[in-house]
């Protein structure tokens, strides 16, 4: 007799799967059209996937605002044109100059050339009209002169710039018709006071006219708490012709007018 060898089974679902031709018809395409859906609801989702992969953002510009009739590019223009100064604005310009060597004494901007006294260190503008060669800036010397093309050496000091305008064109007269001279004091110098001693801030300062010793210490700063207010002394003159004038500062705050001393250019005042 033959050997009977019993026939494996196969596993349901797998026979389900791979002998679809077992199934009953119904069952059948109710199995093919989930498969159909499953794999269309796949390639969508691969293909949007692939297209926000593959394609940039896209940002939207929004185009200029053109004025009604205007061209356009014509704004653009403009703003390049005005951010460039035309010639004449260019020319029209002002020009700072550099402050003038030793013109840190004091302000011209206040001096009458009708009664301004002119000193040693002071800077003076001169100007002859239409002669360039003629004009300039210069100091006035320690002696008080200063020194002039044709003129040469000439006093300045003790005059006042009317004064000494008019000395120059006297003296041009020689070499020019009619010459025209002004002079100007663009730094003044030679009107200052020294301090020294117990005060704020030792040194040269500004001598406004009519200055007092109360007034050129306050100016100073005032005095130390260290200060010995009623031995304060003025120097003034040099040499041997140097006076020692005593000043006393709490009888000046209490109004004593002989405290009210007149201060001259150059004096010293000494606190100790």
């Amino acid at each position: 007799m033959k050997a009977h060898h019993p026939t494996p089974r196969k596993n349901a679902a797998f026979a389900g799967a791979t002998q679809p031709t077992d199934m009953p018809g119904s069952a059948k395409r109710k199995q093919v059209i989930r498969l159909s859906v499953a794999m269309s609801l796949l390639g969508c989702s691969l293909t949007m996937g692939l297209a926000q992969t593959a394609t940039p953002p896209v940002t939207q510009q929004t185009p200029p605002t053109v004025a009604p009739g205007s061209q356009p590019g014509a704004e653009s223009h403009d703003r390049s044109v005005s951010a460039e100064p035309s010639t004449s604005q260019r020319d029209d310009a002002p020009t700072v100059s550099a402050p003038l060597p030793g013109a840190s004494g004091g302000t011209a901007s206040a001096v009458d050339s009708t009664r301004y006294i002119i000193g040693a260190d002071d800077n003076l503008q001169i100007t002859v009209w239409r002669e360039p060669s003629l004009s300039g800036m210069l100091p006035v010397r320690p002696d008080g002169m200063i020194s002039l093309v044709l003129i040469g050496d000439l006093k300045a000091a003790g005059k006042t710039p009317t004064e000494l305008s008019g000395d120059i064109r006297q003296r041009l007269k020689k070499y020019i018709q009619d010459p025209s001279v002004t002079v100007a004091v663009t730094a003044v110098n030679s009107q200052r006071i020294f301090m020294v001693g117990e005060v704020g801030h030792v040194g040269p300062i500004s001598m406004s006219p009519g200055m007092t010793p109360l007034q050129a210490i306050s100016a100073a700063g005032g005095p130390s708490p260290y200060a010995n207010l009623k031995r304060i002394y003025i120097l003034r003159g040099l040499g041997a012709k140097q006076q020692k004038i005593p000043f006393n500062y709490k009888q000046a705050l209490k109004g004593d007018n002989r405290q009210d001393i007149t201060l001259q250019p150059g004096d010293t005042i000494v606190v100790p």
